[in-house]
């Protein structure tokens, strides 16, 4: 039996795809190992979206392939964002690495784990911001990565948001979700396989249902997730704030399994720097929102994330947003230094 090695990198969403690949795999009689020295196949699935990430991904390629030069490993794959955004050179400067998986090809695994397949032939679909139709379903073999009793469900894949910081809608294409009875179902395949919390992810998950003419879906499936017996939480993180809708508050507060927990990033408070991330708001309206969320769901966890040293950002910008934060008291804060991305609106801005 040949043994697959998994490296996933990145966000959860990502982690997601990893474990369709391997539930793919081991549905065909591959073993899967975390030990990649141990494998006969390596797969890396990478991440691309800042700087760090990236680096982080090729450290990990470099790994793999010197694992197979060294008489390890006999054949590594690469998949993941970072091969949708640079293909081209990936396969041109790695040459030593067997196949690149788009993120719209995760179904392709088995033909690049395949070793009498030359998977090099594999073409790594470009995805642009329309051409992306992938997703996963409840019929879709998945091997949990996650602990036990928790489980990620990815309700909706891509982006069309324009934040000029942001690479996303190139590599993972234009948003779309998936059939409201399909996240059902999934949800309670996986309460049956003992799982009791369920988080609900999505590059915009506020979003959900949208695309397919509903109005407050992601409400109206937190309350139906939350009927499911044996499911005992049901959280949601990745919510955009421009879509934070007074039902969706009122199915937090009002479901009992839903865990009064916001996880929305919000980058950042001032109202230049918001203009020039082409995100928009105002450091009012967005303390008014925070407080709508706080007036709806009484002893609700609000988590957020901020990006620094944007282009264009003043020392009056920022002294802003300390006092913003200062205001808001957020229960978990994350600060990033803005990482400088090509192919970006933002990439062009002066004042860097």
């Amino acid at each position: 039996m040949k043994k697959v090695g998994f490296v996933s990198l990145g966000c959860p969403k990502n982690l997601v795809d990893s474990e369709v690949m391997m539930g793919a795999l081991a549905g065909a009689g591959y073993e899967i190992t975390n030990d990649a020295a141990s494998a006969d196949t390596v797969v890396v699935n990478t991440c691309g979206f800042i700087e760090s990430a990236k680096q982080e991904s090729i450290d990990a390629i470099l790994e793999a392939t010197r694992l197979k030069r060294e008489g390890g490993a006999s054949r590594v794959i690469v998949a993941g964002c970072l091969v949708e955004r640079y293909r081209d050179e990936l396969v041109k400067e790695l040459p030593e690495v067997d196949a690149f998986i788009g993120t719209s090809q995760v179904g392709e695994i088995l033909k690049a784990a395949d070793e009498e397949f030359d998977a090099r032939e594999l073409t790594i679909t470009p995805i642009g911001n329309k051409s992306a139709t992938y997703l996963y379903d409840e019929y879709t073999p998945r091997m949990r990565a996650t602990q036990s009793h928790t489980a990620f469900i990815k309700i909706a894949e891509g982006c069309d948001r324009p934040c000029a910081f942001c690479s996303i809608p190139s590599m993972r294409g234009s948003f779309r979700s998936r059939r409201f009875g399909s996240i059902i179902e999934e949800a309670r395949n996986l309460a049956n396989d003992g799982v009791k919390e369920v988080v609900l992810i999505a590059q915009d998950s506020s979003r959900y249902g949208e695309d397919l003419g509903e109005v407050d879906a992601l409400a109206a499936l937190i309350r139906a997730l939350g009927e499911i017996e044996n499911i005992d939480w049901v959280r949601v993180m990745y919510a955009y704030p421009t879509h934070i809708s007074d039902a969706f508050l009122a199915a937090i507060a009002d479901t009992p399994k839903a865990v009064k927990y916001l996880d929305m990033p919000l980058q950042h408070a001032s109202r230049n720097v918001l203009k020039l991330m082409k995100r928009g708001g105002t450091r009012d309206s967005l303390e008014r929102l925070i407080w709508r969320v706080r007036e709806k769901v009484p002893g609700i966890t609000i988590r957020t994330t901020f990006i620094t040293g944007f282009p264009g950002e003043s020392e009056d910008d920022f002294g802003e947003l300390i006092e913003f934060v200062r205001n808001c008291r957020f229960d978990n804060v994350g600060v990033f230094t803005y990482s400088d991305e090509e192919g970006t609106a933002a990439y062009d801005l002066p004042d860097k």
